[in-house]
């Protein structure tokens, strides 16, 4: 473990999750538990409840879960260390001096100490006469000595060391820039050499502003035209994007995503300081969740060819499954923003992005490209299509409005396609009916977990192991009574092993909640957990612990018989294939 239980016993004690979660959620008390809207999927009604007696959260919504370390995890986009460290500093405390912890730690605070001064090593070189041919290109893309000092632009000189040479008279060893991605090893001789050469440079810098890689355009005609940092301990190219750092401050109440350095720099140059960039990858899941934290309106700038559409269509599901609304610009006369800012200013392109369309407008048109509209035959394709796409919404008015549109196009009437987006609505309906039915009609099914990786093989003995558990976080004594009850026994592993480190807790003085265990699961681990703690009312009553009990040594005595057959089969098996083979 990397921290000793009793500084983590400590920490959560000096942080209660009502007093940390009302930094990020305005909470309102319901009963014992408090509730609010989940900040982590967008929704209307408040599904996510804090019960601060049991030290957890959880989203009947998204089924995330946990104490205050994975709250602080999800909410500020750390690792456990890193949460733990936050924590720590609120509350006031002393990080121990953990061997493993601190090892680690350090090892990541050297790799962004030298990823910085690589930076400023990159930007002093802009400036000297190697860097002629970058300035230039920058002169040429028109961006200002401010910008270029903002974003820390900088040059890597064509030889095959001088980033070595300049770090290692700083200190650094040669195995630290390999670790920083700064450097490459020649299979061949062994030798080192700088993995950036003859390139401008872009440091990526992520939300608590730490310098954790770079990206790289080549000056002359060498392939990849971009190169950014592989992956290392300190830079993950799908949870970060580039310009976060400044984007995430932004009062404009919206996030500009384009689809390249160039872009988002321009954007902010001339005055749209919301504007980011992926990092040479179609947008991850990761990076939508990243987002969602810090707007709840995307717009998408990606250019208009037929990748950008296709890098488009991708997005716009991803983004909105992490509750964000998504609007797509279309530019004329312009390939990308940086192109479209250069023709026409700042104003036109603020008209055009308070003008963008919503997802469906862009579907719709994107459909519509697809069709030849005058010929009947593709006409009646294009209105199915168009049914289905329109009968997707929620909103009665929505289908209504795109319906109308989409019966404009084709040249029929609004209540002809009023008609067809109905039927089609219907048949969804029907689906999402029969999909319901199937599920009621399986209960075993419905009690599954939802934490995608997580399964019950005995669904009986697991609902007990559950209802033990409950019962447990809610009275610890109870365990002093269950000291014949090994977790060796449940049938969940998960189970089995949340049980028993409570049983540790309790027999070492420790608090014996949930939220003092997050070092020892994984946050899929005890997002599960909590949504198990959070089942019922979980009162204390001795007849069911007792039927608990015995449900689930019943179960284990069959486990364990069915593995003595198996046994004595195996040993049947074998011992007839040794007399053929005598």
């Amino acid at each position: 473990m990397a921290f000793p239980q009793s500084f983590l016993d400590e920490l959560v004690s000096r942080n209660p999750i009502d007093e940390v979660v009302s930094q990020y959620v305005q909470l309102s008390r319901k009963g014992s538990n408090l509730f609010g809207l989940c900040p982590f999927h967008s929704e209307k009604t408040g599904s996510f409840s804090v019960a601060p007696e049991k030290g957890i959260y959880y989203c009947f919504g998204c089924h995330k879960g946990g104490g205050v370390i994975n709250f602080v995890m999800e909410i500020e986009n750390l690792d456990y260390p890193d949460a733990v460290r936050f924590l720590a500093k609120r509350a006031g405390m002393e990080v121990p001096d953990d061997a493993g912890y601190q090892s680690t730690y350090r090892r990541q605070e050297r790799l962004w100490a030298l990823c910085k001064d690589a930076a400023r090593f990159f930007h002093g070189k802009l400036n000297e006469d190697c860097g002629s041919e970058a300035r230039a290109y920058i002169v040429r893309r028109g961006l200002s000595k401010g910008t270029v000092t903002r974003f820390g632009l900088g040059f890597a000189p064509g030889g095959w060391s001088a980033l070595i040479d300049a770090m290692v008279n700083k200190g650094y060893e040669k195995q630290d820039l390999l670790d920083a991605g700064l450097a490459l090893k020649s299979k061949e001789k062994g030798t080192i050499y700088d993995r950036f050469r003859n390139r401008l440079m872009f440091p990526i810098i992520d939300v608590r502003g730490n310098v954790i890689g770079f990206g790289g355009r080549v000056m002359d005609d060498s392939t990849p035209k971009y190169l950014n940092s592989p992956e290392t301990v300190i830079f993950n190219k799908r949870k970060n994007l580039f310009a976060m750092n400044i984007a995430k401050k932004s009062r404009q109440g919206r996030i500009i995503l384009t689809e390249g350095y160039m872009d988002a720099i321009a954007l902010h140059q001339y005055g749209f300081d919301c504007a980011v960039a992926s990092l040479g990858t179609a947008l991850t899941e990761e990076q939508a969740h990243l987002l969602s934290k810090y707007t709840s309106q995307i717009v998408l700038t990606y250019d208009g060819d037929e990748a950008g559409q296709n890098a488009t269509k991708r997005a716009i599901p991803m983004l909105e499954k992490a509750g964000l609304q998504v609007r797509v610009l279309r530019m004329q006369g312009a390939k990308d923003p940086d192109e479209f800012l250069k023709k026409y200013g700042a104003d036109r392109f603020k008209v055009l992005l308070d003008g963008s369309q919503s997802q469906m407008e862009y579907r719709l048109q994107s459909l519509m490209g697809r069709y030849h509209l005058e010929r009947d035959e593709e006409r009646v394709q294009f209105l199915q299509e168009a049914a289905k796409l329109i009968a997707s919404l929620q909103s009665p008015v929505e289908r209504e409005i795109y319906g109308a549109r989409a019966a404009e196009a084709a040249g029929i009437t609004a209540e002809a396609m009023k008609l067809e987006v109905g039927k089609a609505f219907k048949r969804r309906m029907a689906i999402q009916r029969k999909q319901e039915e199937k599920k009621n009609l399986a209960p075993a099914a419905a009690q599954q977990p939802k934490v995608r990786g997580i399964r019950y093989d005995d669904i009986r003995s697991a609902m007990a192991e559950e209802g033990i558990l409950q019962m447990v976080l809610r009275e610890e004594s109870l365990l002093d009574g269950l000291r014949d009850l090994p977790g060796a026994m449940f049938s969940s592993p998960l189970l089995g092993r949340a049980y028993d480190a409570l049983r540790q807790q309790r027999l070492h003085g420790g608090l014996c909640s949930l939220a003092a265990l997050e070092g020892q699961f994984t946050k899929e681990e005890m997002e599960h957990l909590s949504g198990v703690a959070q089942k019922g009312s979980a009162l204390v009553n001795e007849e069911a612990l007792r039927d608990y009990q015995n449900t689930i040594r019943e179960a284990y005595a069959k486990r364990e018989a069915r593995q003595d057959q198996d046994l004595m089969a195996l040993r049947n098996r074998l011992k007839e294939k040794k007399g053929l083979d005598g």
